[in-house]
C-alpha cells in the first residue's frame, strides 16, 4: 500500500513538468539578459526590485527578501553591481548596523536598456505559450502557491 504522502502519477507528473518549465525559462532569460544586456538574471531581479522601491533604495535584508535569494546570494550580486556601477551600498538612516542597496542612475539606464527585451522574452515564454482561460487558472494557482510559501521562505 502506497504512502498517503507519495505522489499520484498525474501529481508527479506536473511537478516534473514545473521543475523542468522552471529550469528552461530561467536559462533561457539568463541567456537573454546576459547576451543583450551584459547581466545575470539574479542581477536583473536586483535591479528591478529596487526600481521598483520607493526613491530605488531598499534595505538588503528587504531586498534579499524580494528578489528571493540568501543573503550571501544576494551580498555578491550586489557586489558585482557596485562594481559595475549599477548600484551603491550605503549605511541605513534608522539603524547603524543595517546597510542600504540603492540603484545609480546606471543603473536605471542599465534597467531601462534591459527591460523591454526581458519583457518580450518573458511574454514569448510564459504568457503566450497558452490560451488566455489556462494563462488564468496558471496565474490563479500560482497566486495561491505565493500566499501559501510567502511566511516560509527566508
Amino acid at each position: 500500500m502506497a504512502d498517503e504522502n507519495w505522489l499520484d502519477e498525474r501529481e508527479l507528473t506536473a511537478w516534473k513538468q514545473f521543475l523542468t518549465v522552471g529550469a528552461a525559462v530561467n536559462r533561457l532569460v539568463d541567456h537573454q539578459l546576459k547576451r543583450d544586456a551584459g547581466l545575470s538574471h539574479p542581477q536583473f531581479e536586483v535591479l528591478a526590485r529596487l526600481a521598483e522601491a520607493p526613491e530605488g533604495r531598499l534595505r538588503m535584508t528587504e531586498l534579499a527578501g524580494a528578489a528571493v535569494t540568501s543573503k550571501s546570494g544576494l551580498t555578491y550580486q550586489v557586489g558585482q553591481l557596485e562594481k559595475a556601477g549599477f548600484v551603491r551600498r550605503c549605511g541605513c538612516p534608522s539603524d547603524e548596523r543595517g546597510i542600504v542597496a540603492v540603484l545609480t542612475e546606471a543603473g536605471w539606464r542599465k534597467l531601462r536598456e534591459a527591460a523591454p527585451g526581458h519583457a518580450a522574452l518573458v511574454r514569448e515564454l510564459f504568457v503566450d505559450g497558452m490560451s488566455r482561460k489556462d494563462f488564468a487558472a496558471l496565474a490563479d494557482g500560482l497566486g495561491a502557491l505565493h500566499e501559501n510559501l510567502r511566511d516560509r521562505v527566508e
